[in-house]
């Protein structure tokens, strides 16, 4: 009987040891707690990715860009797009530098995805450079900071014809490719904002709640296609150039003031957990630092007590950027 006892003791106090190992990871966590395991545990990008035909889109600066650069270093072969020519030149001319690639193994291609009808074209002339498309990563979009109050419907137009309509419209011809050949990645870069709601951007989470929805459903529609995965990328606050370029309250207006975002997760971090999701074939991956990352957790198992907070996150995300200061500047941890 005794020793029955210590053993249900032991097991408990091995159980409670483990719930507090998980509490104190998580804590620390700058993503979700089965892309962490991946990273310790799971593929390695440099074994997986290496040779392989990666497509990227929005790729003359931020998570695109720096993608670039880890992909090359791994030893994968690109093709970068972008509506900026002269900065994928750029982007070509420092991966080069940086790898062990050359000039034939990186395809710079101009490519606008709100030109919808251009798509095929630029599909097949990846197709025609390297004869296959291992890997798309749907990164191209812009975000958002406005109030929907002060915000023109045509802004709302302009948000979902580029980040959502566009992404799929490629999407579409290169998922034939890929069903040709009954295997490929689609990685889309989603954002914490397609789980999530937030002031300021409406229209940006509604585009992401968008492709969220879409490729969770075309994940269903390619169960005869195990080696087609449907990945997607879901990154909080990241140090990049995108606040410099978000909609507005109209489409002639820019930002005027993107605030400082040394706060942010930095870009080299995101792009290699988005990396080892895309190694392992992670259906969905969150990639911040917290508080965001404990909010896409409320968000999914206490929905209620999500909105709660982020009613009052909200308050101060105005406020923040009334003041010219970024957004989310009173919520990162890290100290500058």
């Amino acid at each position: 009987m005794a020793w029955g006892c210590a053993l249900c003791l032991a097991l408990a106090g091995g159980a409670l040891l483990a719930l507090l190992v998980q509490l104190f990871r998580w804590l620390r966590a700058d993503g979700d707690l089965t892309l962490l395991w991946a990273e310790w545990r799971g593929k390695k990008p440099e074994n997986e990715l290496r040779g392989k035909v990666v497509w990227v889109t929005g790729a003359s600066s931020g998570i695109g860009e720096e993608l670039a650069y880890q992909l090359s270093k791994i030893g994968a072969l690109l093709a970068i797009s972008a509506r900026r020519e002269d900065e994928l030149e750029r982007v070509k001319k420092k991966c080069l530098q940086i790898s062990n690639l050359s000039e034939k193994d990186i395809l710079v291609l101009r490519l606008d995805l709100t030109d919808r009808s251009s798509h095929e074209a630029a599909t097949n002339s990846v197709l025609k450079h390297f004869g296959k498309i291992d890997v798309l990563v749907n990164n191209g979009g812009r975000s958002q900071r406005s109030l929907f109050v002060d915000t023109n419907l045509d802004v709302y137009s302009a948000i979902m014809e580029l980040n959502y309509l566009g992404t799929i419209s490629l999407t579409k011809h290169v998922l034939n490719h890929m069903i040709q050949r009954k295997k490929g990645k689609i990685v889309t870069v989603s954002s914490v904002m397609g789980i999530m709601g937030a002031p300021l951007a409406s229209g940006y989470c509604a585009s992401k709640h968008a492709l969220q929805g879409f490729f969770n459903s075309l994940r269903t529609e390619l169960t005869d296609y195990p080696d087609i995965s449907i990945i997607n990328i879901c990154p909080g606050p990241v140090q990049s150039k995108i606040i410099e370029n978000v909609f507005t309250e109209n489409l002639a207006k820019s930002i005027e003031n993107s605030g400082d975002q040394s706060h942010k997760m930095p870009t080299d971090r995101c792009v290699r957990l988005t990396l080892v999701s895309t190694a392992n074939d992670l259906k969905e991956a969150w990639i911040s630092d917290h508080p965001y990352l404990a909010v896409c957790y409320l968000w999914q198992y206490a929905p209620t007590w999500a909105w709660w907070l982020m009613n009052r996150m909200g308050k101060r995300r105005i406020q923040n950027f009334k003041s010219g200061v970024d957004a989310d500047a009173s919520y990162s941890r890290k100290k500058k």
